[in-house]
């Protein structure tokens, strides 16, 4: 039986990874969406609509509303905010390759913070005053105590461009919501989204050399890179590794739609923050056993010196989801592993050679 129609949503990034992964859940859920990217990460194929949402359509059976436009065009914006009734915002386009972010600053501070606040400007001017931040646990910055609880400081020692911007949109809007009661939002604080729809039709499809763990592995296991490189054996961990938390992309995207039905709950204040993690810290080591044993591949690897910025451990505090949201994460290390090698061996180049519809 369908779920009853919800409200609007519009989605800002939503054919990337986490987006279309959260757009799926939300068709799932009743929701009415409509995206907004302007596809700078997304594999576009040959269509008018992006491959990772034609394959949403797909999962789903429901089609999808799109419309290629960057947030730093107010006018193209403004259109489809006046095209649509638009109840709430998830806002998650963002660039967030943290090494790109140190040699390119000023290209990520205008992309995520000045389209937030073009998209902040927009959304107040056609009366939508209710929105989702799909933050970082990067605004932490190094941890002062683990595990990372919602009180822990932010904007302290962020070691990265990608980092500050996340931290300086969470301020903005913050300010915001303080400042004009008729507005809401919440923040969610999320760790490391890894795994992919269990359908292996959607994943992680990074383009040129994986910025993250589980991709450089998958691709490694694939046969696309020759080996790992791990930055530092020398670390206060178990193994020396350093210690992550990880989240299956599916629980992540659940956690944003949790995070959407306490925000239009009419009681709801203001403005909350969330961390979105398993609690549970795993090393480098560690993930790669457990996606040897999802795979039945052997991953080569070699030591390699610690990259300046990198931390011993992070991981999170995710009780007060579950205690006012009712969230908690399911999926275990193993079952991340399995639906990413699941996408990464059905698609061995993303999005791009994957199989055909």
């Amino acid at each position: 039986m369908e779920a009853q129609r919800g409200p609007t949503v519009l989605v800002t990034g939503g054919a990337g990874f986490v987006g279309s992964h959260t757009v799926v859940e939300l068709l799932n859920n009743g929701y009415e969406v409509v995206v907004v990217d302007n596809l700078v990460n997304v594999y576009k194929g040959d269509g008018t609509l992006p491959v990772s949402l034609k394959r949403v359509e797909e999962i789903t059976h429901k089609k999808v509303l799109f419309y290629n436009v960057d947030l730093l065009n107010p006018v193209l914006l403004e259109e489809v905010f006046r095209m649509h009734k638009i109840d709430c915002v998830m806002h998650f386009a963002a660039l967030k390759a943290v090494g790109e972010s140190v040699q390119i600053p000023l290209t990520y501070y205008k992309n995520n913070v000045t389209g937030s606040i073009i998209l902040l400007e927009v959304m107040k001017k056609c009366n939508v005053k209710k929105l989702v931040y799909s933050s970082s646990a990067t605004v932490y910055g190094t941890p002062q105590s683990l595990p990372l609880t919602e009180e822990h400081p932010t904007g302290q020692g962020c070691t990265n461009p990608y980092g500050k911007s996340k931290y300086f949109v969470e301020e903005m809007i913050k300010d915001l919501v303080f400042s004009d009661e008729s507005w809401s939002a919440i923040s969610l604080r999320y760790f490391n989204p890894v795994g992919a729809h269990e359908s292996g039709r959607i994943g992680e499809a990074p383009s040129g050399i994986p910025n993250n763990l589980m991709p450089y592995i998958a691709q490694v296991a694939v046969g696309t890179r020759e080996k790992l490189k791990i930055f530092g054996n020398d670390y206060d961990t178990p193994d020396g590794t350093g210690v992550r938390d990880y989240i299956h992309i599916y629980d992540l995207a659940v956690g944003h739609i949790d995070a959407l039905k306490k925000l239009l709950e009419p009681s709801f204040s203001r403005w909350k923050v969330y961390n979105l993690g398993t609690g549970t810290g795993y090393s480098v080591l560690d993930v790669i056993k457990a996606f040897e044993e999802a795979s039945g591949k052997k991953i080569a690897y070699e030591i390699a010196p610690r990259r300046p910025g990198d931390i011993a451990s992070s991981y999170a505090d995710a009780q007060l989801a579950k205690k006012e949201l009712n969230w908690v994460a399911r999926k275990t290390l193993l079952d991340m592993c399995r639906d990413m090698w699941r996408w990464q061996s059905n698609n061995p180049d993303g999005y791009a050679t994957g199989p055909k519809v």
